[in-house]
């Protein structure tokens, strides 16, 4: 038997800083997800420019120290923070002699690690394809079977049109797999309002702690690493309410979210991001200990108006804050400060979710004729009697009931 070790790709981290946005915390980022993805960082390289260069990204000068620095460090990738063509990714790999790829591609790959079921599998395979088909008509001079000239004419086609075909014909077939899941899970919504069943997603930037905090709820078992993109696929589970009804409600556990979060994967995870959307209420977990705290919390609830969660109460939680010596003292009330791993906060943050609910429920006093003591028996199972009394017309009763069952009281009398 032989210990077969797969080293780490050893890679560099490249970016322009036009000012668009702060490349100190871009470039960590870049680098948490390089490890992530299971690479060694052996270097980075940043120029500041006011605008990339449309044909390598760098200037000239910087692409010759990238080149010089890949031989040096003899990396095998480099990896590039912005979205690269494919004529851009030509002209590097030609300038510096080594594989490059850009964030997309990089995020892409953690995905396709991190997917474990059927679904997260399509919608992973779906973004890489959709990613990949612009991309190939710059490559298509390399890929073709045919060439110019006499002799080259003739039947056939070229390697960049089969290419294109097929991956048009497995995009089509995967959207068809995804749209069946997505209206699975639409129906499955569906039912969920129709048993007025209460939804609560769980959303935040990547590692923010959100898998954490469901097992912390209720035992779920789903994995939870230091590690961003940990989780992909939605898991649910049912969480008892400290309110005096003991309301259940649905906890939903959502992929996390990240800057500049690629479109395509955006579409792929439509289904999944939705569960956002169509919640009753959304906790918003930010990592207290995070430095970039703040920054990461704006990118979420940028998304969140994105997708078209305008309207839904959000509770907003700081997590890890056993790891963090910040004082809370100052911090606003509707903010809950808990810590997944000790507990702590948990029954503050469920008492706010609690509040945070929709009033769902009507109240009101009603005259019930004795001849309808079967009904009064009905609502005293479906809501709450709070006071009784007895009239020669019948039994006057103070009660809260779910609007939902309003139409059974429509003949009774108001008081």
């Amino acid at each position: 038997m032989f210990d077969t070790q797969i080293s780490k790709p050893r890679v560099i981290l490249a970016a322009v800083d036009t000012g668009e946005y702060d490349m100190d915390s871009a470039i960590e980022e870049l680098s948490e997800l390089a490890k992530t993805a299971g690479a060694e960082i052996a270097a980075a390289l940043v120029q500041k420019r006011p605008t990339i260069d449309n044909a390598t990204v760098l200037g000239a000068g910087r692409l010759e120290d990238l080149a010089q620095l890949c031989e040096t460090e003899q990396a095998d990738q480099v990896i590039f923070d912005c979205e690269l063509s494919a004529s851009q990714i030509r002209n590097i790999q030609k300038a510096v002699k080594t594989d490059v790829i850009d964030r997309t591609m990089l995020i892409l790959d953690i995905f396709a690690q991190r997917a474990t079921t059927s679904e997260g599998r399509l919608q992973v395979e779906l973004a890489q394809y959709k990613y990949r088909l612009p991309r190939l008509a710059g490559l298509g001079g390399e890929l073709s079977r045919q060439g110019a000239g006499i002799g080259t004419r003739g039947p056939g086609e070229t390697k960049l049109e089969t290419d294109r075909r097929y991956i048009r014909q497995r995009i089509h077939v995967l959207s068809e797999q995804l749209k069946d899941i997505e209206q699975r899970r639409s129906l499955s919504r569906v039912r969920r309002k129709k048993d007025d069943v209460k939804v609560c997603a769980i959303v935040g930037y990547t590692n923010a702690g959100k898998s954490t905090l469901l097992n912390a709820l209720t035992d779920a078992g789903v994995l939870a690493e230091d590690k961003l993109f940990a989780t992909l696929e939605t898991t649910s589970r049912a969480v008892k309410l400290p309110d005096e009804n003991e309301t259940e409600i649905i906890m939903v556990d959502t992929v996390g979210l990240i800057s500049r979060l690629p479109h395509h994967l955006v579409e792929a995870f439509k289904s999944t991001l939705e569960e956002a959307a169509n919640s009753d209420v959304i906790i918003h977990l930010c990592d207290i200990s995070d430095s970039e705290c703040k920054q990461k919390a704006k990118v979420t609830l940028d998304l969140l108006n994105e997708l078209g969660c305008e309207g839904i109460p959000v509770v907003t939680v700081f997590s890890k804050c056993d790891l963090s010596d910040e004082s809370f003292d100052e911090l606003s009330s509707d903010v809950v400060c808990i810590s997944a791993k000790t507990g702590e906060g948990i029954d503050n943050m469920l008492k706010a979710v609690a509040q945070a609910l929709p009033d769902n429920t009507f109240s009101g006093k009603f005259l019930f004729p004795f001849e309808q003591g079967s009904l009064l028996a009905k609502v005293r199972t479906l809501g709450k009697i709070h006071s009784e009394s007895y009239t020669p017309d019948g039994t006057v009763c103070d009660i809260t009931i779910e609007k939902r069952y309003l139409h059974l009281l429509k003949d009774i009398k108001t008081v």
